[in-house]
């Protein structure tokens, strides 16, 4: 998941370089199980100041996530928004997201398609490689295309494996470049994750009583997302949420500055386990 509260985040942070060096690979033996899962988030408005904050605010994220570290990760994900401003008219968002990334990280396919205010769509489609320290794009919309670029990064699944992996070494930042498919199919974030300290007592939620999430440790995870090379400069958007260590998600909020956006998980089902053992 992506898209969170900022002050408090950014404090002493400008000083660290986000993404400098080689971004290691993960210890072989030190496995993230992922939990194939559906989940669905309500959104409400949150915090709203700034001369461009909301009046309100509403809408959903459905979230789709299967595979494993053998077969890959497929993942389909939908962001429904409703923003209506202090004054004119409302207006809507609604972004499809359909994507495959290889178990090992090192392979990613993406098609995208955005509706704004009911004309469109926009679509994006392509796929990307990490090759020898950098990253290949070829798209096929919105018009062919294919590009190298020096940066190396890591893909939505990878990054979430990584953050677990962190979390449970005690580790409280993590830096990372992303690709992740969205905007024009060619964007690379830098982004800071901090890492809270470790819970385990039980989710207010209903959704999340679910017995594949009870009694599971959890880590509250702020990640900055950063133009690349300004990450002096204030974040994108920020994204927050409650990171399970099988990789699901609760308790977003969505900072876009101006207004938050809060996420609250309503359903949740726990798709049957996938294994890469024989």
């Amino acid at each position: 998941m992506r898209h969170v509260t900022a002050a408090l985040l950014l404090s002493g942070l400008a000083a660290i370089d986000i993404g400098a060096g080689a971004i290691a690979a993960p210890a072989a033996g030190d496995k993230v199980p992922l939990l194939g899962h559906r989940a669905v988030y309500r959104l409400t408005l949150g915090k709203a100041s700034g001369p461009k904050a909301p009046a309100d605010a509403r809408g959903m994220i459905a979230y789709d996530f299967s595979g494993s570290a053998c077969e890959g990760y497929a993942m389909k994900f939908r962001q429904v928004t409703e923003i209506q401003p202090e004054e004119g008219t409302t207006r809507s968002s609604d972004m499809n997201s359909t994507t495959f990334e290889e178990g090992d990280g090192s392979g990613f396919r993406f098609k995208i398609q955005t509706t704004q205010d009911g004309t469109g769509p926009s679509a994006v489609d392509g796929a990307a490689e990490r090759n020898g320290g950098g990253l290949s794009i070829a798209l096929s919309r919105p018009q062919r295309e294919k590009l190298d670029l020096g940066d190396e990064v890591v893909f939505p699944t990878d990054q979430t494996i990584r953050l677990v992996r962190a979390a449970r070494a005690g580790e409280r930042t993590l830096a990372l470049k992303i690709f992740d498919g969205t905007d024009t199919g060619k964007k690379i974030y830098d982004t800071l994750a901090v890492i809270g300290p470790a819970r385990t007592e039980a989710a207010p939620e209903e959704a999340a009583q679910d017995a594949a999430l009870k009694g599971l440790a959890r880590w509250p995870v702020a990640i900055s997302y950063f133009e690349p090379g300004k990450s002096d400069a204030p974040p994108v958007y920020v994204l927050s949420f409650d990171l399970y260590e099988n990789g699901v998600s609760r308790a977003l909020k969505l900072d876009y500055g101006d207004f938050v956006l809060n996420g609250e998980m309503t359903r949740f089902e726990a798709l049957p386990a996938k294994s890469c053992d024989k």
